[in-house]
Parts: structure tokens; sequence; C-alpha cells
């Protein structure tokens, strides 16, 4: 069964583990929204690439949800020292990451061809696949002027309140190569229970991906954000209250309306009308949870394509 999930950062890394505790690795595709990436003192950053490729290498801190088990601080600290920006943490490891991301891209190579390559450095047998190779920034219209994603997620630990969120070069990006075709050749299509407008809609905003969820063959089938009425992790809940949503399975199920056929919410929340539902405990604490998660987005799937 070959799957392709639709993912941001932490919580999005939590079900492609899943899906790797269920499946075999190399029929999994992952791919990653980059409207988060940004510079940083010259240094090109890809959060939620990077948050895939630790934790599914095994060297995520589990602990901080971002960033390696294994980091040192020594750049940092100097930094500070030097009257640098701190604001955004680097680790040493990070840094090393970065740079060398850096390098290649000023030498030509695609974001795909250098996330290709760490992927299987980092010994991971599925493939990550960037949503776009050109720059697509997420930025966000807020009571203090206009912030990029960074600075409003980071720097103002999202205080700041919203009115639009706007994904700047979207319009004349492409979707990477690989990207399409994993949609369309998929089995399934997963979305992951990412933050629906910060990590799912610049992939969506990307010219050709959004269609081509709406056109495969394949079930396409989401994991909702909401447990109880309350969004788990991040400014999920505060940005619907801003942008005057309800918080609840019907509006995830309403803005992905045109391209899932399926959602996969807890297991006592209520259920969105007209649409396919699997129920499970959607927390994912830990590895059990996280591969009973992605099997009942499976099992999901599967019933949609046997209707």
């Amino acid at each position: 069964m070959k799957v392709t999930v639709l993912t941001g950062g932490v919580g999005g890394a939590k079900l492609v583990l899943g899906l790797l505790r269920v499946l075999p690795a190399a029929d999994v595709t992952a791919i990653v929204n980059t409207g988060d990436d940004f510079r940083h003192l010259g240094l090109h950053v890809s959060p939620d690439i990077d948050t895939l490729l630790y934790t599914l290498s095994g060297k995520a801190n589990r602990a901080q949800g971002w960033g390696r088990e294994d980091e040192s601080w020594s750049f940092l600290e100097t930094l500070r020292d030097l009257g640098g920006p701190d604001w955004f943490q680097l680790g040493d490891r990070d840094v090393a990451l970065h740079v060398l991301r850096t390098a290649r891209l000023a030498a030509g190579e695609g974001l795909d061809a250098i996330t290709a390559d760490l992927t299987v450095r980092f010994g991971i047998g599925a493939a990550i696949l960037p949503m776009a190779n050109a720059r697509v920034a997420t930025q966000l219209e807020t009571d203090e002027g206009l912030l990029d994603f960074q600075h409003y997620f980071v720097a103002r630990r999202c205080v700041p309140r919203v009115s639009r969120i706007l994904f700047d070069g979207a319009e004349a990006a492409l979707p990477a190569p690989g990207v399409l075709e994993a949609i369309a050749r998929a089995d399934a299509v997963v979305v992951a229970p990412s933050n629906p407008f910060l990590s799912i809609d610049p992939l969506l905003a990307v010219p050709g991906i959004r269609s081509a969820l709406a056109e495969t063959k394949a079930p396409v089938v989401a994991v909702s954000p909401i447990i109880g009425g309350k969004a788990v992790k991040g400014p999920t809940a505060k940005l619907m209250d801003e942008l005057g949503i309800r918080l609840a399975n019907a509006s995830i199920a309403a803005h992905y309306a045109d391209f899932i056929d399926g959602l996969v919410i807890d297991q006592g929340d209520d259920a969105p009308d007209g649409m396919a539902v699997a129920r499970t405990a959607t927390l994912m604490r830990d590895d059990e949870d996280k591969a009973r998660v992605a099997q009942a987005a499976l099992d999901l799937a599967a019933s949609i394509a046997g209707r």
C-alpha cells in the first residue's frame, strides 16, 4: 500500500513515524510544508523538513518537540556574547545541517535533491519531498503589522492577533519534482493533524497540489488536530477564534471539503455530517499511539476505497 502524507512539523512527524510502524518505509512518502523556511544569519533553515529528519531517524528531542536530542549550544552562547540575535534557537549540530544546506543551495542544487540526500544519510527509508523548491513564505497580517512566520511563531510566541494569512511566492511556485506523482500514484493520501492554516494551507497554495488531491483516485483522509473541543498544541485554536472559525471537527472537514473523503477524529468528539469518519484516541504520546492513529487513517482509507 503506497501512502502519501501531507505534513508540517511536530504533530505531522508523529503521524509519519506511526505510518512507518505499520508500513514498509519504502511505501511512505511525506510531502512537507516549506512555508516556515527562512534565512537566519545567512543560513537557509527548513524547520519542518528538519523535524521530520530528526523524528524519523530517532534523533529528535522528544521533550521539547523540536531540535536534536544530542545537542550542544556553544554556537548560540557565543552568538549571544557577541550581541547577535538569539531569539531563534540554533544548536551546534543543527547549525551544521543548515550550513550544508545553504552551501548546496548556493551551488545550484534543488531543495528536493538536498533533502533526498539527507534522508539517506539519516538512515530514513521513506521519501521526504519539500512542497516546492522555490521560496514560498507564510506571512501573517496582525495587529502588529505583517509578520513573517518565524517572527510571529517564535519571536512573538503567537501573541499578535491575526486577521489574515498569506503565502508569499506561492502563485509563482511549482510543486517540487515527485510531489504530484506521489499524490497521483498513492493508494491512500493522508493529511496529518498539523495546523491546517499554517502547515497544510501553504502546501495547498502551491498551484497544482490542491487540484491533484481533488483528482486522485486514491481516498484522501485527514486526521483532525482537535481533541475534546481543543487543539492539542500550537496556535490552532487561537487562530480559528481570530479568523472567526468555530473550533470543531466540522470546521476541519469544511476546510478540506473539496478533496478529502474522510476524517479521523478523537473517539469522544462530535462527527461532521455527511463525511466518512473513523474514531480512535488521537493524542499521540508514544509510539504505540502513533501507530494506532496511523492505522486508523489507513483503515478508513481502505473502507472508503472498498465502498
